[in-house]
Parts: structure tokens; sequence; C-alpha cells
């Protein structure tokens, strides 16, 4: 990995994504024998863009059209209470998530706090059969007992490290990208739109 002069290196680029994604696919139907009763639902604002191309990568492989959902979990954080009010992008699950198997996709998976949110939120939703996790990136560092069932690439990190999924659809360009902090700055999702 060759960090530039603004401190920051490339992990990942757009073709090692696509084909990292197309891993995933595979390995999420090999895991459930196939895509009945399976449904995808990608956390906002990078995990929901990640879910529609697995849904997409699905359908090329098997015909089937997998319902995909986006999961806002701005009211089940944490940390919600600190700093300003929680920005609502709004979930949109148009499907009964009732004994289906749920894919809940993510970008980045660090401390498990994201995920905990995101259970939270699903369950107002129903009760799914089971809930697997797919992460395009694990970088470690776990607060609370959350492991991926599948798991794009382990990028190892340090504490005072931000590692961002980039993506055409939003940023203008695809690429994991990893990052020391500076002083005062806080490990978090890429902003909408770019930097």
């Amino acid at each position: 990995m060759q960090r530039s002069e603004s401190d920051q290196a490339c992990v990942m680029d757009e073709s090692e994504i696509d084909r990292t994604l197309i891993r995933m696919a595979h390995q999420i139907l090999e895991q459930n024998k196939g895509c009945e009763n399976l449904a995808l639902v990608g956390i906002l604002t990078r995990g929901d863009i990640l879910a529609r191309r697995l849904a997409e990568i699905i359908y090329d492989i098997e015909g089937v059209h997998v319902p995909v959902g986006s999961l806002d979990i701005s009211l089940y954080r944490d940390d919600a209470h600190i700093g300003n009010l929680p920005q609502l992008r709004g979930t949109d699950i148009l499907f009964n998530i009732d004994n289906k198997t749920i894919v809940l996709v993510d970008d980045v998976l660090f401390t498990g706090r994201t995920i905990r949110a995101a259970l939270d939120a699903l369950m107002d939703f129903g009760r799914p059969a089971r809930i697997q996790l797919a992460i395009l990136v694990d970088r470690g560092h776990r607060e609370l007992p959350i492991r991926a069932d599948f798991v794009g690439k382990n990028v190892p990190s340090a504490a005072n490290e931000n590692v961002r999924l980039h993506l055409k659809d939003i940023d203008g360009y695809s690429c994991v990208t990893i990052t020391r902090l500076k002083d005062g700055e806080r490990i978090g999702s890429a902003p909408i739109g770019g930097e």
C-alpha cells in the first residue's frame, strides 16, 4: 500500500471493488443455496448502493430479481445525542421481511455499532427468518460482538486512520481509501458528494 503526499492510500480500486462484489454475490448464493426467500437491505448511504449492485449481479447469475431495500439508522445510533441532530434520509423497504433471509449490506465494518443500530432498525419492520451481514471492507477494532458473514476484504488499520468507500454514484469515482486522521478529525463515512 503506497501512501500519497496527503497521507491517503487507495487500498481497493474500482475494478477490485467490482470483482469483490461478484465474488460476494456468488458466496451469498452458495451459502443460501440460491436466492429463494432472499432479500438485500443496504445501510444508507453507501451500503444501499452496494446492495443494489449485489442484486444486479445476482440477477445476472440467477435471472431472479431479489428484493432490495435501504435502511436509515440515524435515529437508532447510540451517538445520535452527541453533536448535531441526525440528518434523516429515509428508509425504503417496500417488501415484507417476515420469514425472509435478509442480507444486511454495508461498506466498512469498524466498531460494530452501526450494525447494532441497523439490527434494531430492521426489527421494527418485522421478524426475518435470519439476518446475514455482507461487508465490503472489514477494518477491525470491534467494540461489539459483531462478525460479518461475507467480507470483501480485510484492511488492517490503526485507530487513528479512517477507511472510506468512495463510489462513482455519489463521489464521481470509486475507491476504498485509508487516511491518517488529522488532529480533531473524527472517524466516519465519506461525506456525500466527496470531501
